[in-house]
């Protein structure tokens, strides 16, 4: 397959998708292109009535096709279907994800829409092996423990891996009977659309998936805030999702799973593996150009190693090879905007001023787009914003420690507790410290997720809750009803 393209070339499906087909509608928000700022389209925003006519398909459609209700092996193979036709389709979407988004199309079709299938592949296999429990009563009695969909799902995903958030979000629904509604970001829709066309076309229903294009004060409160509307699944900004309970806490009371944001930390011992510590780290902040809610975006060394490792580490990030994301050879992303590219140089900055010393980068790239250095700045203090704020970027701070006490007091945030990278060869240590650390997800003499989907993934504190991927994010998606039978 051809990867490398001309953005040019490209249509997109600009509106909404409700009831099965793509319904026209004028894009008011003007969309750049992160790798050359040129305006390439525009997204519509849909209000309440557009929000309650996707509803009302996704209730019609469930109603009508007993989706929830068929034996769960055929939800199974229309799911497997899909995964099968997105693994087909992988040129087109590699190339509507590239343009719209920060994801370089060679990191794409191996990457992103192959683990986004298997996901799928993965909660399709739940359907049938996953219901309700008969449990111990007296003999006069029997006890049940009943599971069923919710209904219709109202799912809001975010820009940064537009494709296989919408997987996390659509497969666990619709492997447990579920009907969805899912807003993507304003800024990457896309491929959201094209998702839900292969899955009608692999034999979900039609209105079964409906997706509404817009933002989040209008389109996202018009979802939460729906009354039909039974569960909400949220994948974003900590400040989006408090806002998000707010609107649920003042329009009624539902269910929600919130996957937030981070500010994690990674910590090094003397006696890692320095090498596989520093690619481990350089390329955790390096993806994507950081912009991942688990980005490990804290560097905290024991004292004795921080010179080397910093130098390895400073290596990598120089050779980071930046292009536009329609370029196959590329393999470091742009910002997703010039106001996210301005908002991470400000942070820069104000580490700088206050006392920050910026080893390598600390600026944005000469370049067109919206690129930004990879930067590494030391000598923070614990109240600088580089330390405090997500900054969804390139930008890495280093600590140092002298023993394990040290350690967990510097890795532990006021807010944040999404993820944790743990890097030292002794195994008590590894076992004691992650016993210890306040996060949803630590990874040791590694930092990243592994195609093992059975691991969920949330956070501590205001990192979010509930958890996606996983069994965890099957039965998040089903209530249960307790059932007592006298006999």
């Amino acid at each position: 397959m051809t990867l490398s393209f001309d953005p040019d070339s490209l249509s997109f499906p600009v509106g909404h998708f409700i009831g099965g087909r793509l319904v026209a509608a004028d894009g008011i928000i003007d969309m750049h292109r992160p790798s050359d700022g040129h305006r390439y389209a525009g997204c519509p925003i849909a209000d309440g009535d557009v929000v309650d006519e996707a509803v009302q398909s996704a209730r019609t459609a469930l109603k009508d096709s007993n989706w929830g209700g068929l034996r769960p092996r055929e939800r199974t193979r229309v799911l497997q279907r899909w995964a099968d036709l997105i693994e087909e389709d992988a040129g087109t979407l590699a190339r509507l994800e590239a343009v719209s988004s920060t994801r370089p199309v060679g990191h794409l079709v191996d990457g992103d829409i192959a683990v986004s299938a298997e996901q799928i592949r993965f909660f399709a296999e739940f359907a049938d092996k996953e219901g309700s429990d008969l449990v111990p009563t007296d003999d006069a009695s029997l006890g049940m423990i009943m599971s069923e969909p919710y209904g219709v799902v109202g799912a809001i995903t975010p820009w940064n891996f537009p494709l296989s958030m919408a997987a996390w979000k659509l497969g666990p629904a619709l492997a447990a009977g579920n009907a969805v509604v899912i807003k993507p970001s304003e800024m990457t829709p896309f491929t959201t659309i094209r998702l839900a066309e292969l899955a009608v076309r692999a034999g979900v229903p039609a209105g079964l998936v409906n997706v509404v294009l817009g933002d989040g004060p209008v389109t996202g409160n018009a979802i939460t805030g729906h009354p039909d509307i039974a569960k909400v699944s949220f994948t974003g900004s900590t400040r989006a999702g408090a806002a998000i309970m707010e609107n649920i806490a003042r329009t009624g009371v539902k269910p929600m799973t919130l996957e937030l944001g981070g500010k994690s930390p990674q910590l090094v011992f003397a006696d890692a593996d320095l090498d596989k510590a520093a690619a481990a780290i350089a390329g955790s902040i390096l993806s994507n150009a950081g912009q991942a809610c688990v980005a490990g975006s804290r560097l905290i060394v024991e004292e004795a190693v921080a010179e080397p490792l910093v130098a390895a580490i400073i290596r990598r990030m120089k050779a980071a090879s930046a292009g536009p994301t329609w370029d196959a050879a590329s393999q470091y992303s742009p910002i997703i905007s010039e106001r996210q590219r301005e908002r991470i140089h400000s942070i820069v900055l104000a580490a700088v001023r206050a006392g920050g010393e910026c080893l390598t980068g600390g600026a944005p790239m000469d370049a067109p787009g919206y690129f930004y250095q990879p930067t590494l700045i030391a000598a923070v203090d614990q109240d600088s914003p580089a330390l405090i704020e997500e900054i969804f970027g390139p930008v890495l701070t280093l600590q140092t420690f002298r023993d394990e006490e040290e350690a967990l007091a510097l890795a532990d945030h006021p807010a944040y507790g999404l993820a944790s990278g743990l890097f030292t060869r002794d195994l008590s240590r590894a076992v004691r410290l992650t016993r210890r650390l306040q996060a949803g997800t630590v990874w040791i003499n590694r930092y990243s997720r592994s195609r093992d989907h059975i691991l969920p993934t949330g956070g501590y504190k205001r990192s979010g809750i509930g958890k996606d991927l996983g069994r965890e994010a099957y039965h998040a998606n089903r209530r249960t009803k307790s059932v007592l039978i006298s006999l």
